[in-house]
């Protein structure tokens, strides 16, 4: 089981654009990040070339000296201390500067072309997407698009506990506190796919708790929005259909929404478009047919704690639900 889970991790992580890093920016407010983090390295790391060759330079010269020599140095040991207490005091302060700016930089309401609400829960991310008024649009799971080259606001808040959005390639980090609301900005400039996840341990399955940026071109973009305002389609084949029955029939559709269906449940993630999903239980699995069947049979073996309850199914339950999930494209 654990081989499954890491190949099905690692081949979500080759769909996604460079590496995991806050070194590997494609967004703007990283570029600022990746600015503050270089400077600081080099401040530093010029510092301790300064000491350490003061140090070599003390040690090679100051063997020699005549007793006359250290009592005349032992007179100049307050204007050394003095200087490095002010240089100190001007690399602290300017870095201090550097890092307040940055600051400003990341977390500044911009003017945003899309406004998502991002409820973190226990453990999966739930993406709702407004209007201007704050009414809603639609909402996804564990999946969010953005436009490349636009800003887009998050408007970031916990249902649970304390979660912290992240993802290295595109912004920093932010904490996700109950009750309280926070905002963040996105700002992608290549078009990818960018792993985000969970930064601030929130349980159990914390390490599962991962998500997709997908960040498109405007074209590509709108395209996604107009098929994400769709209700589910119909079942494609008879043994979805009977999938679609079956799902009616159980406590799914008490807990999930599809809409243009009776299943109007708000407490698991809305699956009216589950099928065109990347991957599934937050990143956990790939999105494919076995998956799903895997996941729907026994969710607490797979991700244990979590708030899907293990529901009795026949095996051609299974297979029809699955078909029925995989055609919800």
């Amino acid at each position: 089981m654990r081989n499954c889970l890491a190949i099905s991790l690692l081949s979500v992580l080759a769909g996604c654009t460079g590496p995991q890093s806050a070194l590997d920016t494609h967004g703007t407010s990283a570029g600022a990040l990746k600015d503050l983090i270089i400077l600081v390295v080099v401040v530093c790391t010029a510092v301790w070339l300064l000491i350490v060759a003061f140090m070599a330079w003390s040690l090679l010269h100051g063997r020699n000296r005549p007793i006359v020599e250290h009592d005349r140095s032992e007179q100049n040991i307050t204007r050394i201390v003095s200087a490095a207490v002010t240089g100190t005091v001007l690399v602290i302060s300017a870095l201090t500067v550097a890092s307040f700016y940055t600051t400003r930089v990341l977390y500044t309401s911009l003017d945003a072309a899309v406004t998502v609400r991002v409820k973190a829960q226990q453990w999966w991310w739930q993406f709702i997407y407004e209007y201007p008024d704050g009414t809603q649009i639609f909402q996804t799971a564990n999946e969010l698009h953005i436009p490349v080259g636009q800003n887009v606001r998050l408007q970031l808040e916990s249902i649970d506990v304390i979660h912290s959005f992240w993802v290295p390639s595109l912004a920093g980090k932010l904490d996700m506190i109950p009750g309280r609301l926070n905002t963040l900005t996105l700002n992608a400039k290549n078009p990818g796919i960018y792993r985000g996840q969970c930064a601030e341990f929130c349980g159990l399955q914390h390490s599962h708790m991962a998500f997709l940026v997908v960040a498109q071109e405007e074209r590509d973009y709108r395209s996604w929005q107009f098929a994400q305002h769709q209700s589910a389609i119909e079942p494609p084949n008879p043994e979805a259909a009977l999938g679609k029955t079956a799902f009616m029939s159980k406590p799914c559709a008490a807990c999930h929404t599809i809409r243009g269906t009776m299943a109007g449940g708000t407490s698991g993630p809305d699956l009216t478009h589950v099928g065109s999903r990347a991957t599934i239980a937050a990143g956990l699995f790939d999105r494919t047919r076995g998956s799903l069947a895997a996941w729907i049979a026994d969710p607490q073996t797979l991700k244990p704690g979590n708030n899907m309850p293990l529901i009795p199914l026949t095996s051609d339950e299974l297979r029809q639900i699955s078909a029925y999930m995989e055609g919800l494209k």
